[in-house]
C-alpha cells in the first residue's frame, strides 16, 4: 500500500507523509551508498557505528568511501552494550565533526536512535545502514532514549535514504532476527489499542494506515518459518515490516500503530533494570513477551460483563499518592515524570473515570469485537512463539516474578496514551487481572 503526499487520506482526511525520500533493499545493496551520497551532495560524511555494528558493517563502509576517494570522520562507541542515555549522546557530540555535511548511521537500534538526534542538532541529511532488522525504528521521526532514567520518545529527524542489504542483514545475530519479529507480533495489540482508544477517547485513528501494517505483519507471519534458516525472504519480511512500522508512525504523527501495552511492559522493564543498574535484554524478545501477556489478558477480557457499580467505587476509593509511592519505590528517579505526566492528565480523577466509563459501557460489545478481530488467540500465539523459538516467559528476558505484575500495572502511568492496563483501571480490574499474569504464564 503506498499513499498520495500531495492530497489527504480519503479515510482521515490527513496528509500522510515521511522524510524518508528512499529504502533501498536486496542483496548487495550497501555498494550504493558512495552513489546516494553524491545524489545528496554529500561531500564529507560522518560515519557513527559501535564495535559491533563496525564490525558488521562499518568496515565495509569505510572501504567502499575509500574507494571513492570520499573523506569521512567516525565515531565507533566502545563497550558490548550502548544504552541510548545522555552519556552515549554526549559522547556523539563530543566526538562530531562540525566539517561533515552529512551523517552515516551503520546501526539498527540504539546507533539510529542517536542519530536521529545528531541529524537533527547538526540539520545533515541523514543515512542509515541498518546491520540488523531488530526494531522498527529505522523510518520514525522519534529516538527512544534514556532521560533522567526515564523511557522517552524525543522527537529527532529520520534519515532521507535507508539500506539494507540482505547480506548483512541475514547474518545478524539470531536474537536480532528473533527480536525484529518480536517487535512486529506487538502490533496486533498496538492496532488492537488504537482503535478502543479511538472509540474510548475519540483519540486520532486512519484505517489505511493500520491495514499498512496488518499487511505487513501478516507477510512477517507467513514467512516465520525461514527466519530460523535465515532464509532471505523471511528476513526482508521483518526488515521491510519493521520500516513500515516507522513509516505508519510518521504517516500518523504518533507511536499508536506500533506500539502499546506490550511495549509498555517492555519500556518499565528497562526502566527498572535502569534503576537497580543491570543491562536489560533486547527490547524486541521483550516486546514479545509482552505481547503474550497481552493476548493473554486481552482473551480474559471477553469473558467479562463490565459492574458499573465495582468500577465506579474502585475510582472513588483509589489513592494517587500511593500509587506514586509504589511508582519511586520501583523504578526510583525514572518515575518523577511518570507522577509529573499524571499532575497534567489527570487520568484517574473520579469524573474523569466516569465519563470514559460511560462510553466503555455503551460500547462494550464492540470493543470485544475489536479484540476478537485484531488479536490472534493465546494458542495460535504460542504455537507461532514455538515455531521461531521465540521467549514465551518473562524469566527468560530478565524479568522476575514482582517485575512481571508491577511492570503492567505501570504501563498506564509511562504515556499518555489509552492501553489495556487503562481499560481495565476504568473497569476496577487492573490489580484483579494483574494477578492472573503469573497464573497464564506457566
Amino acid at each position: 500500500m503506498s499513499f498520495d503526499s500531495k492530497n489527504p487520506c480519503p479515510f482521515c482526511g490527513k496528509m500522510h507523509q515521511s522524510r524518508v525520500e528512499k529504502v533501498i533493499r536486496g542483496k548487495g545493496v550497501l555498494s550504493l551508498l558512495p552513489q546516494v551520497l553524491s545524489e545528496k551532495g554529500v561531500k564529507k560524511p560522518f560515519l557513527l557505528s559501535d564495535e559491533n555494528t563496525y564490525r558488521a558493517a562499518g568496515e565495509k563502509v569505510c572501504a567502499l568511501l575509500g574507494e571513492k576517494n570520499i573523506p569521512f570522520s567516525q565515531c565507533i562507541l566502545s563497550g558490548d552494550h550502548v544504552e541510548p542515555d545522555e552519556h552515549a549522546m554526549g559522547s556523539v557530540l563530543l566526538h562530531y565533526d562540525a566539517s561533515c555535511d552529512g551523517i552515516v548511521a551503520i546501526g539498527s537500534g540504539v546507533i539510529g536512535d542517536l542519530s536521529k538526534i545528531l541529524a537533527h542538532s547538526s540539520k545533515n541529511p541523514l543515512f542509515t545502514v541498518a546491520t540488523a532488522p531488530s526494531m522498527d525504528g529505522f523510518a520514525s521521526e522519534t529516538s527512544s532514549m534514556v532521560r533522567d532514567g526515564l523511557k522517552v520518545s524525543i522527537p529527532s529527524q529520520c534519515p532521507c535514504v535507508i539500506i539494507g542489504d540482505t547480506d548483512i542483514l541475514k547474518n545478524a545475530p539470531m536474537k536480532m532476527l528473533r527480536a525484529g519479529l518480536g517487535d512486529m507480533l506487538a502490533k496486533y495489540i498496538s492496532i488492537c489499542e488504537w482503535r478502543i482508544g479511538h472509540l474510548i477517547t475519540g483519540e486520532y485513528y486512519c484505517e489505511e494506515i493500520a491495514e499498512l501494517v496488518r499487511n505487513a505483519l501478516k507477510k512477517c507471519v507467513d514467512n516465520a518459518d525461514g527466519l530460523l534458516a535465515r532464509e532471505e525472504e523471511a528476513v526482508e519480511a521483518v526488515f521491510d515490516g519493521l520500516v513500515l512500522g516507522g513509516l505508519a508512525m510518521a504517516y500518523a504523527g504518533v507511536s499508536r500503530p506500533a506500539s502499546g501495552v506490550e511495549h509498555y511492559i517492555s519500556h518499565v522493564w528497562e526502566m527498572r533494570a535502569l534503576s537497580c543498574g543491570e543491562k536489560s535484554e533486547l527490547h524486541g524478545l521483550q516486546c514479545a513477551v509482552g505481547t503474550r501477556i497481552a493476548a493473554k489478558l486481552y482473551a480474559r477480557l471477553l469473558a467479562v460483563t463490565p459492574d458499573e457499580e465495582k468500577a465506579l467505587a474502585h475510582a472513588q476509593a483509589f489513592h494517587y499518592a500511593d500509587k506514586a509511592e509504589q511508582l519511586r519505590a520501583f523504578l526510583g528517579n525514572g518515575a518523577e515524570t511518570m507522577i509529573a505526566l499524571e499532575q497534567r492528565e489527570g487520568k484517574y480523577l473520579p469524573e474523569a473515570q466516569k465519563k470514559r466509563l460511560e462510553i466503555i459501557l455503551s460500547h462494550w460489545n464492540e470493543i470485544l469485537a475489536i479484540v476478537r478481530e485484531e488479536i490472534p488467540s493465546p494458542a495460535v500465539l504460542d504455537e507461532l512463539f514455538d515455531k521461531i523459538e521465540m521467549p514465551k516467559l518473562p524469566s527468560l528476558v530478565g524479568a522476575n516474578d514482582e517485575d512481571i505484575r508491577k511492570a503492567f500495572l505501570f504501563t498506564g502511568d509511562i504515556r499518555d496514551k489509552y492501553v489495556l492496563s487503562r481499560l481495565l483501571w476504568d473497569l476496577g480490574l487492573e490489580e484483579e487481572f494483574a494477578e492472573t499474569i503469573l497464573e497464564d504464564m506457566r
